[in-house]
């Protein structure tokens, strides 16, 4: 599978073109490889680690959700010229993809722990200049506050905190991975009765709490592996690929 093609089909499938982001998220191919691709492997982040084991796994192309330069123009120096000596000297190609993922409907990360969650009738919630890279649901007849620890506790395999700001039972939930606790106010106005996220800044739980809020942190990692793993799995099977997952989770 050529480079270029895979590339423009992916960024057509998840509209990379026109939605918003951080500056430095940089979506987009951050660093050329080969021109074919056979092997694809997807992570989280672009650490010194994962770039490592990707060159070891031999694969053709690394795709991540958070990429290289979220810290803005440095010099290629120390570690991140390590980083980018060891993609080109494997000819490994590196694709970041962060807010289209997020939001996206299906193989977005959001999305993806919404229905592992059992949230159904889903919406689009949690609007970043314009485009909603969250979505919102209806959570299982009877689902209590605990309940839903509970099941983010089985879906993320780790622990989960919880700011009890709300009613005990949760009817609707909003998603939004990673740093969405900011979501919490517009959460309140949505109706919902939970918001899931990743983490958020101290003053979340003086939010959640005013405002009447359950807010649960399951960890900016945890929560976005879902979709990098999605969209790999997605390119590989229309694509006839091999794909695998690197995972180098941070605790966070």
């Amino acid at each position: 599978m050529k480079l270029e093609s895979l590339l423009q089909y992916v960024g057509e499938y998840l509209a990379v073109v026109d939605h918003p982001d951080y500056p430095s998220a940089l979506n987009g191919l951050q660093v050329a490889g080969a021109e074919e691709v056979t092997r694809v492997a997807a992570a989280v982040d672009a650490s010194e680690r994962v770039i490592e084991a990707a060159t070891r796994a031999g694969v053709d192309l690394l795709i991540v959700h958070h990429g290289l330069f979220w810290d803005g123009l440095r010099p290629l120096t120390g570690r991140r010229y390590r980083k980018i000596k060891a993609l080109l000297d494997a000819g490994v190609a590196l694709y970041s993809v962060h807010l289209p993922l997020d939001g996206h409907a299906e193989v977005g990360n959001a999305a993806l722990l919404a229905r592992e969650l059992g949230l159904e009738a889903l919406e689009p919630f949690g609007s970043y200049q314009g485009w909603d890279i969250g979505w919102a649901g209806a959570a299982p007849m009877g689902t209590t506050r605990a309940d839903l620890q509970a099941a983010l506790t089985e879906a993320l395999g780790g622990s989960v905190h919880l700011i009890p700001g709300g009613a005990d039972r949760v009817d609707r939930v909003g998603v939004v991975t990673g740093g969405g606790a900011s979501f919490t106010e517009a959460a309140a106005e949505a109706g919902l009765d939970a918001l899931v996220t990743g983490e958020g800044s101290h003053h979340t739980h003086i939010d959640a709490m005013e405002l009447g809020m359950n807010v649960y942190f399951g960890g900016h990692y945890a929560t976005e592996t879902f979709g990098v793993r999605a969209l790999a799995s997605h390119i590989a099977d229309r694509f006839d690929l091999e794909w695998q997952f690197i995972d180098d989770p941070t605790g966070l």
